[in-house]
C-alpha cells in the first residue's frame, strides 16, 4: 500500500446488487475484501445500496432498523406465494413490488404483460395497513406488469368497469375496455396514510419513452403488443382524469413499473421520489462520506439506464457534491457509461474487461470483484489513477 506517512485512508463501498449473481451486501463485502487486502490499514465501510428495485427493503431495514414480515400474496399470474416486506417501528412499511409482482417470479414462457397483474402488491399494502402501518416506502423496480397499478388498486377496493358496468379482468390489455373507475369501496385507511414511491426511472406513462414502449419488451411484449398496451394505458389515463380528477400521464416516473408509478399517484396519493435518494437518506451515506478518501460503487451492468437515476449515478452525484472521488466497478459496461465521467466518476471498470465471459462473470462475481477491487485500490493509492 502506498501511503503518505500519517495519512488516514477511509474508503466507502456503496454498490447495488449484481442481479442474478450477488446481493448488494455480498457485492459490497467482496469489494471490501479486495480493498483491505490492498490497503490493510485503511478504514473500510460497506453501505449496501438500492434504487427502488431488488435490495431496497434490505437496505432500508438495515438503515432504519426494523423487522421482516411475511404474508401470502399473489404473483403476477395469480399463484399464491409467500412475500416479505419490512416493518419499522410498527408504523412504517417498506415494500418491494417485485416481491409479489416481479419479473423474476416468472419463467420466460410466462411473461405476458397483457395479463400479468400487480394485485399481489396491493395485498402487501393491505397486510401492512392491517398491522397498523400508515407510512409507506414502496420500491417499484423489477416489475413483470403493465397494468398501471390497477391490480394493486383492486386489492385495495377499487373497481374497474367496462361500458356495461362489468368488472374488467386483470392485466394491461383489459384496460383498453375501461369505461369507469369506482372508488366508493376503496380502503379508507389509504387517506390516513402517506405513500412515498422509490422510483428508479423518470419515464412518463405514455409514448415512445413510456412504460409500454421502453419496458414492455423485457416483459414479453412484441412491438405490436407494446403499441396496444400503450393505447390501453392512454385509456386508463383518461378515466383516471375523468373519475378521480388526476392528470398522471406526463409526470416523470409515472411510467415506472409498467405504469405502477401512475397508479400510485392516482390511487394512493403518493409522492414519487428517486429510489436511490431515499436509500441514501436512510443509510446516512452523506454523513458517512464526510472525510472520505474514495467511494467505490457498482452494479451488474452500467448503461444508459444508470444515468436515468439508478444507484451508481445517485452515489456519484452525491460524492461529487462532497468532492469525494468515485470509482465504478460493475459487471459490464456499455459505451454510454462513459458519460458518468462527467458526473464525479474518475474511472470505470468491468470485471469482464480482461476477457472473462458472461457465464464466468456471473458464477465467479465475488472473486472477480475482490481481485479487481484490490488492483484498483492499489493503483489509486499509489497515484496510478489520476484525478
Amino acid at each position: 500500500m502506498c501511503l503518505v506517512e500519517g495519512s488516514t485512508i477511509k474508503i466507502i463501498v456503496a454498490t447495488d446488487s449484481f442481479k442474478g449473481s450477488l446481493t448488494a451486501a455480498q457485492a459490497c463485502a467482496a469489494i471490501a475484501e479486495g480493498v483491505i487486502l490492498a490497503a490493510p490499514e485503511a478504514e473500510v465501510e460497506c453501505v449496501p445500496m438500492a434504487d427502488g428495485g431488488e435490495g431496497t427493503v434490505q437496505s432500508l431495514v438495515d438503515g432504519l432498523g426494523g423487522d421482516f414480515v411475511s404474508c401470502a400474496a399473489e404473483d403476477p399470474v395469480g399463484r399464491v406465494r409467500t412475500a416479505v416486506y419490512g416493518l419499522i417501528n410498527e408504523y412504517m412499511a417498506v415494500i418491494e413490488m417485485a416481491q409479489a409482482s416481479g419479473l423474476t417470479l416468472l419463467e420466460d414462457k410466462e411473461r405476458n404483460p397483457f395479463q400479468t397483474s400487480t394485485f399481489g402488491t396491493g395485498q402487501l399494502i393491505k397486510d401492512a395497513l392491517d398491522r397498523g402501518a400508515r407510512n409507506f416506502i414502496i420500491g417499484i423496480g423489477g416489475s413483470a406488469t403493465n397494468d398501471a397499478g390497477a391490480g394493486m388498486a383492486e386489492a385495495l377496493g377499487y373497481r374497474f368497469l367496462d361500458k356495461n358496468g362489468i368488472e374488467l379482468p386483470r392485466g394491461g390489455l383489459a384496460l383498453s375496455e375501461l369505461a369507469s373507475i369506482d372508488a366508493s369501496c376503496a380502503d379508507e385507511r389509504i387517506k390516513a396514510s402517506r405513500f412515498t414511491i422509490a422510483c428508479d426511472v423518470d419515464n412518463p406513462l405514455l409514448g415512445p419513452l413510456g412504460a409500454s414502449e421502453v419496458f414492455g419488451p423485457q416483459k414479453g411484449a412484441t412491438p405490436e403488443i407494446a403499441r396496444m398496451l400503450d393505447d390501453a394505458l392512454a385509456r386508463f389515463a383518461e378515466c383516471v382524469f375523468t373519475d378521480l380528477g388526476k392528470d398522471i400521464k406526463d409526470i416523470p416516473g409515472s411510467g415506472a413499473a409498467g405504469g405502477l408509478g401512475a397508479g400510485c399517484l392516482a390511487f394512493l396519493g403518493a409522492e414519487l421520489r428517486s429510489g436511490v435518494d431515499i436509500v441514501i437518506g436512510a443509510t446516512g451515506l452523506k454523513e458517512k462520506l464526510t472525510g472520505c478518501t474514495l467511494v467505490i460503487t457498482g452494479e451488474g451492468r452500467t448503461d444508459s439506464q444508470t444515468l436515468g437515476g439508478k444507484t451508481v449515478y445517485g452515489v456519484a452525484k452525491l460524492a461529487k457534491s462532497l468532492d469525494v472521488p468515485v470509482i465504478v466497478i460493475s459487471g459490464s459496461l456499455a459505451e454510454e457509461a462513459k458519460e458518468l465521467l462527467d458526473h464525479g466518476v474518475i474511472r470505470l471498470y468491468s470485471i469482464m474487461e480482461d476477457g472473462t465471459g458472461l457465464e464466468d462473470a456471473i458464477s465467479n462475481a465475488a472473486e472477480l470483484l475482490k481481485v479487481k477491487a484490490g488492483k484498483v485500490t492499489n493503483d489509486y493509492l499509489c497515484g496510478h489513477i489520476n484525478l
